[in-house]
């Protein structure tokens, strides 16, 4: 059975700095685009991060010198490291598994298909 368990969340204040963890089971992450989006309260699902098996990675532009994708050695644990949190990061966090990885560079996900576990959730106070 294919699963994603994200970690890491909690309350920061604006300016600090959160890792988030997502481990997946029951597939192999290597040959998937793999990435995180997240959700805020009353706001659509926004694409965060993602990144492929070559390493090769995407961010939104929201986020992009403050965040940093990557994964583990066996590719089976992904992280979101996000420093210079701002308040408008406040959301929940899914960690996504979206398409069979072409040999190109992923695509933001979108949170509208793939596959996502329950979420971690990050608060950042101003």
């Amino acid at each position: 059975e294919e699963e994603l368990v994200e970690s890491g969340g909690g309350s920061v204040q604006a300016g600090g700095s959160l890792r988030l963890s997502c481990v997946a089971s029951g597939f192999n992450a290597s040959r998937y685009c793999m990435g995180w989006f997240r959700q805020a309260a009353e706001k659509k699902r926004e694409g965060v991060a993602t990144i492929a098996a070559d390493g090769s990675v995407n961010y939104a532009d929201s986020v992009k010198g403050r965040f940093t994708i990557s994964q583990d050695n066996n590719m089976q644990t992904l992280y979101l490291q996000m420093n210079t949190l701002k308040a408008e990061a406040s959301a929940i966090y899914y960690c996504v598994k979206t398409y069979y990885w072409n040999g190109r560079s992923c695509d933001l996900p979108t949170g509208l298909f793939g596959f996502w576990g329950r979420g971690t959730r990050v608060t950042v106070s101003s």
